[in-house]
């Protein structure tokens, strides 16, 4: 259920915006609507929402630029992409925009609860206060801030689970099966979705600095290593 949940939806399907908004409001939601990704952008960074849902086709500004300049900005609320696009290069290009999980158009109603209400449960809910850190690395939790020799890291919601969970486990390795449902539980969108962030990760956490901490143990799972 959605009660009390805020939820934009950026879609300039007419017939499209009336299912969903009859779908989310049965379900308890408060829904907004915009009509192009140019108004979508605009509201999304203006008001609160626990969730976003952007079509990819839009006019003005299509739904990976949107999330790109979201993400720029500094917007952390998770975005959920319609999309007819299945290909791997296409959920890649999406993961690097910021998009934290997609749903396959013509798209089933009960995926697209559960995959809309995980992300809500994941990214809007209670946020524990306490630090995290190994070596260089400093999570700050009630900020989502991350930090390695004292740079601030650009991560993604679905980034920065995972490096929770790398960090609360390392130096111990996290098998990929364990990261895979600590982020998305049962309804991972592709085999291949854990490889695409992972590489997205190691480019912000390692490639900038001297020594690189995400390791990958062949076909088992990724831990991280002090340096030596």
């Amino acid at each position: 259920m959605f009660t009390n949940k805020r939820i934009l939806v950026i879609e300039d399907n007419g017939e499209l915006q009336g299912i969903l908004a009859d779908f989310l409001e049965i379900k308890g939601a408060e829904v907004d609507f915009a009509g192009n990704g140019e108004l979508g952008l605009k509201l999304a960074l203006r008001y609160g929402f626990d969730a976003i849902i952007l079509d990819v086709m839009l006019p003005k500004k299509d739904g990976m630029t949107v999330a790109k300049e979201l993400r720029k900005q500094g917007c952390t609320t998770p975005v959920l992409m319609l999309t007819a696009l299945n290909g791997q290069e296409d959920l890649v290009k999406g993961f690097e925009s910021g998009v934290d999980d997609f749903v396959s158009k013509p798209f089933n109603f009960v995926e697209l609860e559960v995959r809309l209400l995980a992300l809500i449960k994941r990214f809007r809910g209670e946020v524990a206060s306490s630090l995290l850190s190994f070596g260089d690395i400093i999570i700050d939790r009630s900020s989502h801030k991350v930090t390695r020799q004292k740079q601030e890291l650009a991560l993604t919601p679905v980034m920065y689970q995972l490096l929770v969970k790398l960090v609360k486990t390392a130096p111990e390795m996290v098998r990929r099966e364990d990261l895979i449902y600590a982020i998305w539980g049962d309804n991972a969108p592709d085999k291949d979705i854990l490889r695409s962030h992972i590489h997205l990760l190691r480019a912000i956490l390692d490639k900038p600095f001297e020594h690189a901490m995400l390791k990958t143990v062949p076909k088992f799972g990724f831990k991280l290593e002090l340096p030596r």
